[in-house]
Formats: C-alpha cells, structure tokens, sequence
C-alpha cells in the first residue's frame, strides 16, 4: 500500500507526495499528458524531440544536468505514444534544487536556433541507428501502420520519417511547447524523505507562478474494428526471418486490460512459459520467442513475435503460433499457470513499492490516467481474473481477422 497526499495549485499543476523516511533520496517525476498521438501526422516525432530539447537549456538556466550534478542528482526522461515523463533522483537536502530545474523549464525553454539544430541531429542520429540501420530496427515503422489506419498510434514514438524532424523550425517547437507543456497539463509526484508542507512550499514559491496555458485539443480518431487479416512481406539483410503479429486489444482504462495483460505472460513470461517450451525448445521452430502488450491508454496491440531458426518455413512457424493460441482459446489454462503469473506480478509490484523512484513513476502515471488510487488497487484487479475471463478475453482477441502480421524475410 503506497500512502500518497495530493493538492493542486491555482494554475492547475497536480501534485502527488509519498513520504518514506527510509531512504535519505527522493524522486521527482514530472509527467506531461503528451505524446506522439498528440502530434500533427505532417509533423512527427516532436513528442521525442522534446524528451531531448528540454535537457538543451531553459528560460534562465543554460544547462540543465550542471547543476543537478553538483548536487548529487540524476535524471532522465522517456517519452511514450501517450505521454512524456522526465525524472530526477537526488539526495533529500537537495530537493529544492529540482523544483528549481524543473519549474524553469515548464515555464519556457531557451528555444535557441542551436539547441534545436542539435537536438535535430541527435533524434536524427538515432533514428538511422535505432530504426533504419540496426537489424529488426523498421520493424515497428512497419507493424504500426500495417494496424492501425486512422489511429495515431499507427507511427512509432520516433516520428514516421526523418523528414519531419529535419525540417522541424524554431515556431514549429514553439508552438508545440506552448499547446502542451503547461502547468494544467502535467502532474509532479515525489517520493522520499521529505515533509508535506515543505513540497507545499516549495511548489508554491517556484511552480505557482507559471502560467495556465490553452492546452491544444485533443481530436484523436478512434481506430475501427478491423475485419479482416492484414499481412506485409518484407526482406531485410537480417541473419534469421522474423514473424511479427499483433491483435488489437483494450486500453489501459478497460476492465479487460488485467486478463489480456496475464494471458502475455502465460504465453511469454520466462523460460517456462508456453510459446518458450512448446515453440522453442520443443518443437525448435524459433531461436527466440515473445508475447506482451503495448498497454497504452486508448486500445493498444498485443504482439507476438519471434526469429525462426533455419530452414523453418513462415508457414510453419505461423500455423505453430495458431495452434498455441486456439489451445488458450479452447479454454485450456491450468490453475497454477494462471497462479503463476499471479504471483510474478505480484512479486514484481511489491519490490517495486521499496523504490523511491518506481513509487513516483506510478503516482505520476496513474494521476494522469484518471484514477490515482489504481496504484492501490491493481494487485487486486489482477488477482480477481479468472480461468473464464481467459478464455472469454482470449477467444476475442486471437481472432484471424483481428490480425496483422509482418513476414519480416531474411535473405
């Protein structure tokens, strides 16, 4: 149980605090609800390019990690389809030093010709070594749009081209700051060694004078059902041939999210689940095989994916797979595989209760999602699925027609 107090200041900025008196840390989480869905289709990948423009100097503080360090600090930022998160870790005497860095760069970034020219290059870099030049890299350029047809979601976090960061201006990063990045659009949550009343104070005295901003609306089309299965054949310089499905399932919110999330890890989770004992060291038709979820806020992808080993032919490997998912479809899930993946969750959650940082992460996340009091509640949400809400969830969501499959063929 993670004990948390909340308050809101007049501009709108939430705030979420853990007090753990065990650790002489505390973790700051800033989350921002943006992400790549919220982009311009014309204008892609600037929800990651700002993951980076906000470590390029702000309104009145020209480097963001200087002064952090000094003080024994250490921060990151990741940005998903949904939001952008950015976080810090430092010694508890020091807290007010990242209300300081933080609040500067909610209130305005430097928006120098410079820094945007070298953060373009960075996201631009990466791009090329993450995506186009790194073996399986295109994968997700090419099953997000295979799935989705008018969703958002259908371009990974990175943008769909290069084209659109390169060509990205300084009023382009300006606009898209001042259309999300705003006080009444992003949620702080603190864990550590720290009193209430001095987060109140210190959040009044350097966030409570940034501006409320007209948060850009938020007019994403919901993706169809899809009626038929869709498939893309590709060849790639890669060492082994490459299945990549996914299935449509429910957003985070869903009450069905928990059974999907479960039957992931009953497929593919550790060496003894299915897809691992039956596919690989059984039948040894792949040298690697996964199941999870996107888990995204509006209905996310469950994929399966896996490298065949030689000589295995795509039609084999696939009609395999099938074979796996009509067994859980049929409804045959034992008892203690159910329990199994139970306990693991529930094992993984409670550790990462004990971490200051994991613990800010959380609140920060499920403030944002609309129910902070779900990060009390998941290990019981989890626990309630039943052997019946498999097979009825499974049944629907392994459907053919649900399908979209990357034959991704090696040379």
């Amino acid at each position: 149980m993670i004990q948390f107090e909340e308050f809101e200041l007049k501009n709108g900025l939430r705030f979420y605090v853990n007090i753990d008196k065990t650790t002489p840390f505390v973790a700051v989480n800033t989350l921002y609800n943006v992400g790549s869905r919220d982009e311009n289709p014309e204008k892609t990948g600037f929800a990651h390019l700002f993951e980076h423009l906000m470590f390029g100097g702000s309104k009145h503080i020209p480097s963001f990690d200087t002064p952090l360090q000094k003080v024994g600090g250490e921060n990151n930022a990741f940005t998903t389809t949904d939001i952008t998160n950015y976080y810090i870790t430092i010694p508890s005497s020091n807290l007010e030093t990242a209300f300081w860095l933080e609040s500067d760069r909610m209130l305005e970034l430097a928006f120098s010709q410079k820094s945007l020219d070298t953060q373009k290059n960075v996201v631009c870099e990466e791009f090329k070594q993450r995506y186009l030049n790194r073996p399986y890299g295109d994968l997700w350029l090419l099953a997000r749009p295979l799935a989705y047809k008018v969703h958002p979601y259908q371009w990974a976090t990175i943008g769909k081209e290069l084209s659109h960061i390169e060509q990205a201006t300084l009023k382009d990063v300006k606009d898209f700051f001042f259309g999300h990045y705003a006080p009444n659009n992003a949620v702080v949550a603190i864990s550590g060694n720290v009193s209430l009343r001095t987060v109140k104070h210190l959040a009044k005295k350097w966030f409570g004078n940034i501006p409320r901003r007209d948060i850009l609306p938020r007019n994403i089309i919901q993706e169809p059902e899809q009626t038929e299965k869709r498939t893309l054949t590709v060849e790639r310089n890669v060492p082994a041939s490459c299945l990549f499905k996914t299935y449509h399932m429910c957003g985070q919110n869903d009450k069905d999210f928990y059974t999907t999330d479960l039957i992931s890890d009953i497929l593919s989770n550790g060496k003894s689940a299915r897809l691992y004992q039956n596919l690989v060291v059984k039948q040894k038709l792949f040298s690697e095989i996964n199941a999870y979820i996107t888990g995204e806020n509006d209905p996310g992808l469950f994929i399966i994916t896996g490298n065949l080993n030689p000589s295995v032919p795509m039609e084999t490997a696939e009609k395999a797979i099938s074979v796996e998912l009509q067994k859980i479809k049929e409804g045959f899930v034992f008892d203690y595989e159910l329990q199994k993946v139970k306990n693991k969750f529930e094992s993984t959650t409670i550790l990462d209760e004990i971490d200051v940082l994991s613990k800010a992460k959380s609140l920060a996340y499920y403030a944002n999602m609309g129910d902070v009091n779900l990060i009390n509640k998941r290990l019981e949400k989890y626990a309630e699925v039943s052997l019946i809400d498999v097979k009825r969830v499974s049944d629907k969501l392994f459907d053919e027609k649900n399908d979209s499959t990357v034959y991704y063929m090696a040379k």
